[in-house]
This record gives structure tokens, sequence and C-alpha cells, in this order.
């Protein structure tokens, strides 16, 4: 009876954790798409365009992540080791995207600070 219990309040948490992921991509995205399409048609800068990306990765990242913990949950209720290794397999694509995003926003992030610290003072 508990296990049952658990079963189903697993499902239950994984499918709110993939919808909170979902709500957090589209969010990111439909920002991504607005501030994109007004850098491009206001021609601004590489700078602006960047900043635009960085912000999306960031949402990515976060939407990512809670995926990533939804796969976690979701394997404790996995009957049959195929069913295990095709969660696998998904959690561990989803971990290298959310590595390879993190890596190059630290990069941007390190880049942005050395520029920052060799421009001069505007006061």
């Amino acid at each position: 009876m508990l296990k049952e219990w658990l079963i189903v309040i697993t499902q239950q948490a994984v499918v709110i954790i993939d919808f909170m992921a979902l709500i957090v991509i589209l969010i990111g995205t439909f920002e991504a798409f607005i501030r994109g399409g007004w850098v491009l048609i206001s021609s601004q800068g590489g700078h602006e365009r960047r900043d635009v990306w960085l912000r999306y990765a960031r949402w990515l990242v976060a939407g990512l992540t809670f995926q990533l913990a939804a796969d976690i949950i979701e394997t404790s209720i996995t009957p049959s080791w195929e069913e295990i290794a095709k969660v696998g397999a998904i959690a561990v694509i989803r971990t290298f995207l959310n590595f390879f995003l993190e890596r190059d926003l630290n990069e941007i992030r390190e880049r942005e600070q050395q520029t920052s610290r060799l421009e001069p003072n505007r006061s």
C-alpha cells in the first residue's frame, strides 16, 4: 500500500517538475525571441546580442536543472532495467547540455570581467 502511494506521488512530482521546467524554458524562449528581435531591429551592437543569448542560456540551464531533478526522481520508480537505461540516457544528455551551457556562461563571465578591468573608469 505504501509503495503504491510513493509511486503515485513520485509520478505526480515528476509531472509537476517537468511542467515547471517547461514554464521556465517557455519564459526564457519568449524573452529571447522578443529581446532578440528588438536587438536585430534596432541594430544594436554585439554586446546587446550577447546579453540576449547569455540570458537565454541561463533560462535553459535552469530548465535543464529542473528536468534533471525530475529524471533523478523518476529513476526511483522505474520497474525495468530498460526503462532505467532510457531515463539514464536522457539524464546523461541533459547533464552534458547543462555542463556545456554552464561552462560557456562561465567563460563569457570571465571574459567580461577581464574586459571591464582593462577598460579605464569613466566617471
